[in-house]
């Protein structure tokens, strides 16, 4: 496909995972399968344009149980008209809802933790802040605002999660408002 006129890709994938596999209908696939697609030797017109995937699915079945903390505080992109070779897998960022070997939660009436967190940023900060920002942002509301609600069956009940977040980006990306 053509994407010359395209800033970016995006992709979003919800199902579920095991061990660096995702599973759909018909088959289980690698996960890297799905991004080899779209690499700059194998998608050209998106050779240095933002390749973004987001993977909604949990990467095993261990349990997060946290810890509990203390409270305390922590405290340009450039354009040339030269040309350059970059990596072949340059440009990707993959964020996925959860660390590998871990369970990924979800609500049952309003959807995945991750999910409602990056909807919530993208609506308050999708166009002021760069996607690395807005996706700590997204781990920081993940990993304080929620915990699994089974009190049914103790091994299950308050489990924490965290978003994990794979960045190959060789610039800033911020949304803007297309005109």
């Amino acid at each position: 496909m053509d994407h010359s006129d395209n800033d970016c890709l995006l992709i979003t994938i919800s199902s579920h995972s095991e061990l660096g596999y995702i599973y759909a209908k018909d088959v289980q696939y690698k996960l890297d399968s799905l991004w080899q697609h779209f690499t700059a030797n194998q998608c050209p017109t998106l050779a240095g344009k933002p390749n973004l995937f987001f993977i909604q699915a949990c990467q095993g079945d261990q349990l997060d149980g946290g810890v509990l903390l203390s409270k305390h505080t922590t405290e340009t992109d450039g354009e040339s008209s030269m040309s350059y070779k970059i990596p072949i897998h340059a440009d990707f960022l993959i964020a996925y809802s959860t660390i590998p070997g871990f369970s990924s939660w979800r609500n049952t009436t309003k959807g995945s933790w991750f999910i409602q967190s990056f909807c919530h940023e993208l609506d308050r900060n999708g166009t002021k802040y760069d996607i690395l920002k807005l996706l700590t942002f997204v781990c920081q509301r993940v990993a304080l605002d929620f915990k699994s609600n089974t009190p049914d069956c103790q091994m299950m009940h308050q489990q924490k999660q965290i978003p994990c977040i794979t960045t190959m980006l060789t610039r800033l990306l911020v949304f803007t408002e297309k005109k």
